[in-house]
């Protein structure tokens, strides 16, 4: 939803500059927590309710958080709340983590995988793939036995498809031709 996106950009540029300022690291787990909390429907609920007052919504919100909150991050919840934006925190803190991977020259690396990879095969592949795309990847595996095996990795707008799934349909569409 491109409105969504607009709504949150200043708020995830500015979020981002106070991050840089102090500990990126810190500030992107605070983020992704603070994410997922704002996306629980019960949180939403909770923040769309009218009866229920802001400072009751900020300090439950806040409450119900595992890290170490600072006081940025307190007046960036507080901030949100009281423009009626805490529902926006997920689209916020997906802004937020493509900002963190610019500055840094990192991409997502979204890896599906027939069988669990782990260790010294992961390491590899994906040794293989930061060398293919040029720069540092975060890879995130699934597993989806469908694919029969290979992988299928997705990295920005970018798909490599070696699946044995993919092979078959690709020897399909020959064989049809």
């Amino acid at each position: 939803m491109a409105e969504l996106a607009t709504i949150a950009r200043p708020y995830a540029e500015a979020l981002f500059r106070v991050a840089k300022a102090g500990n990126l690291g810190a500030w992107a787990e605070l983020v992704s927590e603070m994410s997922q909390l704002a996306a629980h429907p019960d949180m939403k609920a909770i923040a769309d309710n009218p009866n229920v007052p802001g400072a009751e919504v900020a300090a439950l919100f806040l409450s119900a958080l595992k890290s170490p909150v600072t006081d940025e991050a307190k007046n960036f919840v507080n901030m949100l709340v009281e423009n009626d934006r805490l529902t926006v925190l997920p689209e916020i803190a997906e802004q937020f983590h493509d900002l963190k991977n610019a500055s840094e020259g990192a991409d997502d690396a979204e890896i599906t995988s027939a069988f669990p990879l782990e260790g010294q095969q992961l390491a590899e592949l994906v040794a293989a793939l930061e060398r293919k795309f040029g720069k540092k990847l975060q890879p995130s595996v699934a597993v989806d036995p469908s694919l029969i095996g290979g992988v299928r990795v997705r990295v920005g707008d970018e798909v490599l498809d070696s699946s044995v799934r993919a092979r078959l349909a690709q020897m399909q569409v020959s064989l049809t031709a």
